[in-house]
């Protein structure tokens, strides 16, 4: 599994103004035995926040950052296609609806969870790219059994408990499940109750489960 010096180092990869060989580099850490999974939750999705933190800190500008999540995003449509299983169909009682919290400027890792829970059979509404969304327009005219809401800076908390509020009281369904993930609450597992959620995930292979065992469904091995 890819390190904080693999990841640091792919960081600045991501950033360099000419770029690299990128399919080279990832062709030869698939063939060093990491997996498809592993390189999207342990290096890709890592290297997303840590770009966020930069920019957080003035290390990186809008256009350098901007730049190096689109390699991000390029190479991981490219894994999955080549590399992925393909989505099964989608089965009866797994709806989930996964966005970021309202202000939030970081996405990237709604999209790899997003891949997983195709994978596993959900039907999946993502808004990661819709920034001018309705959310609460969605709830209220379609059925979701889960919503899934991330957050990587813990200042946007009162609009994520804000959120969560609305969410519950606009959804067609009245036993919502919602779940939340991010850095604000890798770093803050006591978040979760404080916005009113009810689970917090750390990763992608972590959220199917809580969802599937928020539903009391047969959940799959994590």
């Amino acid at each position: 599994m890819p390190d904080a010096e693999q990841v640091a180092a792919f960081t600045d990869l991501m950033l360099a103004p000419a770029g690299d060989d990128l399919d080279a580099r990832i062709a030869a850490l698939l063939a060093s035995g990491l997996a498809t999974d592993s390189l999207l939750l342990d290096l890709l999705a890592p290297t997303a926040r840590h770009l966020g933190t930069l920019w957080e800190e003035d290390l990186c500008d809008f256009v350098e950052v901007t730049r190096a999540m689109g390699r991000l995003q390029r190479i991981m449509r490219e894994v999955v296609h080549r590399f992925g299983v393909e989505p099964v169909e989608p089965r009866e009682g797994r709806r989930i609806l996964l966005l970021p919290c309202p202000g939030e400027a970081h996405s990237f890792g709604l999209t790899v969870v997003e891949r997983f829970f195709r994978e596993a059979g959900w039907d999946v509404t993502c808004t990661a790219s819709e920034p001018s969304h309705d959310t609460l327009a969605r709830v209220r005219n379609d059925w979701f059994d889960v919503v899934g809401l991330s957050l990587a800076c813990d200042v946007l908390m009162s609009r994520m408990t804000e959120t969560v509020a609305a969410l519950r009281r606009d959804s067609r369904n009245p036993a919502l499940r919602v779940m939340v993930g991010g850095p604000a609450f890798t770093a803050n597992p006591e978040g979760c109750r404080q916005v009113g959620a009810d689970a917090a995930a750390s990763d992608a292979r972590q959220a199917l489960c809580i969802a599937e065992s928020l539903l009391d469904l047969s959940v799959i091995p994590c």
